[in-house]
């Protein structure tokens, strides 16, 4: 309660109740700075519901939302039964209160699942993916990192873990990331190292090193952006850079034996 965590300042901008001072006290430090970060945690959020929405309309059944943090609505089991009502959705985060926060509200929800995993082992959450038959690799799935990767050090390897669910991913999955660019306005970038040292330290990178991520996936249209350029041409710019990208796993791609 005494550390910043980076669901809960998510969550209070967002203008959600689970969250601490310690955690308000820091959005309300960037927000001096950068009053408009919490307008993009709203573009960012509007992202998230734009990739689903592309997803399900492509015939994709299966949705995994990686590091999902507090619920706030719309969450990905809305939106994707708002176009397919058996849509099968497994939540994943290391944060046990927001796990046990996803239980909650999802008790009775057809299809839905809160799971307790850390991103940074991807194959930890691989197996309970699929020792619990959650989501059937030999089918399409959309696997969400939205606002993550960039609390995941370099030594922590965010490339290799991408890599380790790109490989189980069929032919025609989707993967969705919005990753803060270090192109952000240098003053935004020196408020947020006030969270270096706990859960919501970042490492923001390049639009060169975000895209470098989707590497063996096809990149959807427009591409590595800044995530309102997803949803609107008159949506305004922010000195805080979000990007947004969207890329489908090939038709012909190649999969590993036993994937």
């Amino acid at each position: 309660m005494d550390t910043p965590n980076s669901a809960r300042v998510n969550d209070y901008l967002l203008g959600g109740n689970d969250n601490f001072v310690v955690d308000r006290d820091l959005a309300r430090q960037m927000l001096s700075s950068a009053p408009e970060i919490k307008t993009l945690a709203w573009f960012t959020r509007s992202f998230m519901r734009k990739a689903v929405e592309m997803a399900a309309d492509a015939g994709i059944r299966q949705f995994v939302d990686l590091g999902s943090g507090f619920p706030c609505s719309p969450n990905v089991h809305e939106v994707a039964h708002e176009i397919e009502p058996y849509a099968r959705v497994v939540y994943v985060d290391y944060d046990r209160v927001a796990v046990a926060h996803c239980d909650a509200l999802l008790a009775g929800a057809l299809g839905v699942t809160a799971l307790l995993g850390d991103v940074r082992r991807p194959h930890d959450i691989l197996d309970q993916l699929n020792n619990h038959t959650l989501i059937n690799f030999n089918e399409p799935v959309a696997f969400l990192l939205v606002g993550v990767l960039h609390y995941v050090m370099d030594d922590e390897h965010p490339a290799d873990i991408i890599a380790a669910f790109r490989d189980q991913m069929a032919p025609g999955s989707y993967l969705a990331i919005a990753h803060g660019s270090s192109d952000s306005d240098p003053e935004i970038l020196r408020v947020l190292t006030a969270a270096n040292g706990t859960s919501a330290q970042v490492a923001f990178r390049s639009t060169a090193q975000t895209e470098a991520f989707l590497a063996g996936f096809e990149l959807l249209e427009p591409g590595v952006v800044p995530v309102q350029q997803w949803l609107r041409p008159d949506l305004p710019e922010t000195r805080m850079v979000m990007l947004g990208a969207i890329g489908a796993t090939p038709s012909h791609r190649w999969r590993p034996a036993g994937g």
